[in-house]
């Protein structure tokens, strides 16, 4: 039995700036501000053993000083507890913080720290987590996405296109979504020419489309062979979504805006998605991703979680069916380790953990710091 018991605790709010700011459909129809910054809410935790585990979550656009102020008034919950007990202790952190609910920002905060406890028990046993968890896999197939967002003119998004290919990567995924319809086939047809056939390829409508543009674009682009079409709808429409995937023949992907794992029960339940795309951080950690992918895993769907490579490609590892993972180098300056990419394929480090560390970067970006503690 373990005698281990959470010593500490340091929350910080990392405030990571992005070189360009980047646009996708939410923008051109004028329901967002370009995307400028990314909030990390990082959550280190130490046990009396003297073990040490880093979570994080994430907020885009608004919310990041939420997820940090929330998670300073539930932090003390965990001081004293087995870390090992973590399926007990998130019910803990979410009895503590009810009155605010089970999903969104209350849940999102509640992540970090789970995703850390995660990072102990793994490294507790000298495994990576996948390996911790139960492999498939010891390298999972990977898509970029950051290099073909709609603010990106067309020929830098063939040139990111020619970098990525030549850097390993298995898949494009470009944004569409754009006012005149007709452009966003302009330009798939021109990334099309020039992947040929070196990667798949993918598109995200970002929730942009009602139902019968949905279904008018998802049939004008049923000839480009695509992995998927990404959010072609509201992202809590999961009838829509069902009728849509029922009316393609191209898989329809869909899951990363949901902030729970009820929520993505919904669209399973529905049969709304071929390919299930969780977040983590989102759904409230490790705990609950692994939920969403019991489920699926029994209804037969694809898997390609949205953001936080660093996390997800140790949960993609685990699932039976072949998934994606998707690379998005923005967050590589907080970190001192790296992925590596080879063959289209995104490859499981032997480090214990997540096996990652946060760099000098990391907190010389830091916003807010707090330290909780037993002392």
């Amino acid at each position: 039995m373990s005698t281990d018991r959470i010593a500490r605790i340091d929350l910080s709010l990392v405030i990571l700036p992005l070189q360009n700011p980047v646009s996708d459909a939410k923008v051109t129809t004028g329901r967002q501000k370009p995307l400028s910054e990314v909030a990390l809410l990082m959550a280190e935790i130490e046990t009396e053993a003297g073990l040490n585990g880093l979570g994080f979550s994430y907020s885009k656009r608004a919310g990041g000083p939420a997820l940090y102020a929330h998670a300073k008034e539930i932090a003390d919950n965990l001081l004293g507890e087995d870390p090992n007990d973590i399926g007990r202790l998130w019910t803990k952190l979410v009895w503590a913080g009810a009155s605010v609910g089970r999903s969104g920002l209350a849940i999102q905060a509640i992540a970090a720290f789970d995703n850390a406890l995660w990072d102990v028990k793994a490294k507790r046993a000298g495994l990576p987590l996948a390996k911790l968890i139960g492999a498939h896999r010891n390298s999972v197939a990977c898509y970029n996405t950051s290099g073909g967002f709609l603010s990106t003119p067309i020929d830098e998004l063939l040139d990111n296109i020619d970098r990525s290919v030549a850097a390993g990567i298995g898949g494009i995924k470009i944004k569409v979504g754009q006012p005149d319809w007709r452009e966003d086939l302009r330009r798939l047809e021109a990334v099309q020419k020039r992947l040929d056939d070196r990667a798949a390829l993918m598109v995200d409508a970002n929730q942009q489309w009602d139902r019968p543009t949905a279904l008018r674009m998802g049939r004008a682009m049923e000839s480009f062979g695509l992995v998927w079409i990404e959010e072609p709808l509201d992202a809590y429409d999961a009838e829509g979504h069902a009728a849509l995937a029922r009316a393609l023949d191209t898989p329809i992907a869909s899951g990363e805006m949901l902030a729970s794992a009820a929520e993505h029960i919904e669209l399973i339940r529905l049969d709304a998605v071929d390919i299930i795309q969780p977040d983590a951080p989102r759904v409230g950690g490790v705990s609950q991703f692994l939920r969403i992918l019991a489920l699926a895993d029994q209804k037969g769907l694809g898997l390609a979680p949205h953001f936080a490579m660093e996390i997800h490609l140790h949960l993609a590892a685990t699932y039976p069916r072949e998934p994606w993972v998707e690379h998005f180098d923005w967050l590589d300056p907080l970190f001192n380790e790296r992925q590596e990419i080879k063959d289209g394929r995104m490859v499981l480090s032997d480090r214990p953990g997540f096996g990652f560390t946060l760099s000098d970067q990391a907190r010389a970006w830091t916003v807010a710091k707090e330290t909780i503690s037993r002392v």
